[in-house]
């Protein structure tokens, strides 16, 4: 990767210097398994590796982690590089910063499997949150998106959102992979709908009345009704 600078390369070699001191080489394998990565672990925990972020990032600003997320992530040689990358994104001052979004539909794309997806997909609830009229343009797209993993993060975009969530657009994005056959679209719908009958459970069970969703669908967004 050109163009990086000096700040970004001190933080990328300070995060991969800390990963790879709290590396348990006998979780590695499991967790690679597990995670069927072609890429390997270093066994790391995830909730480690966002300790490790968030106390190296604080001594840096949010345009120097945001170059070291690319950077991390496009030159990553382990998972927990990719989710130190991820967790970069969390720096308080991106929060709802429309300069995510490339990034964020790049790591999508590259990532191409579940974790890295359901993590991002919180990134687009700040943006709702932040900016909602852009964002929700965004998510609209991406549900229409040939990408199945771009598809999952618009379905999920409103996760924990509970009494902000947008309705209409949860229904739109829903209506729009109803039809779907893959498991994890199919999933994505229950749980998308299984969160917001947190907030809102008779809207739920209308809604699932009202559509033809997959018996998967269905039962994931019942599941606590």
């Amino acid at each position: 990767m050109t163009g990086v600078g000096p700040g970004a390369t001190a933080m990328v070699d300070d995060l991969r210097r800390a990963l790879r001191h709290a590396a348990q080489p006998e979780r590695a394998a499991g967790q690679q398994a597990y995670m069927k990565s072609t890429m390997p672990f270093l066994g790391v925990r995830v909730p480690e590796v966002r300790a490790i972020v968030s106390r190296i990032a604080a001594g840096y600003d949010a345009d120097t982690a945001l170059e070291a997320s690319r950077r991390l992530w496009d030159d990553a040689t382990h998972r927990e590089e990719r989710y130190a990358a991820m967790a970069l994104l969390r720096h308080r001052a991106l929060r709802g910063d429309l300069r995510l979004v490339p990034l964020v539909e790049h790591m999508v794309r590259t990532g191409a499997w579940w974790d890295i997806t359901d993590e991002l997909a919180h990134r687009l609830g700040d943006l709702l949150d932040t900016r909602p009229d852009d964002s929700a343009s965004l998510v609209r797209a991406w549900a229409l998106d040939g990408h199945l993993w771009i598809r999952r993060i618009a379905i999920l975009s409103q996760l924990g959102r509970r009494a902000r969530v947008d309705r209409d657009l949860l229904a739109e994005v829903i209506e729009r992979n109803a039809s779907d056959p893959d498991f994890f679209i199919r999933k994505a719908i229950g749980w998308a709908l299984r969160d917001h009958a947190r907030t809102d459970p008779d809207w739920v069970r209308r809604f699932v009345a009202a559509h033809e969703l997959s018996a998967l669908s269905v039962r994931e967004a019942t599941k606590h009704l």
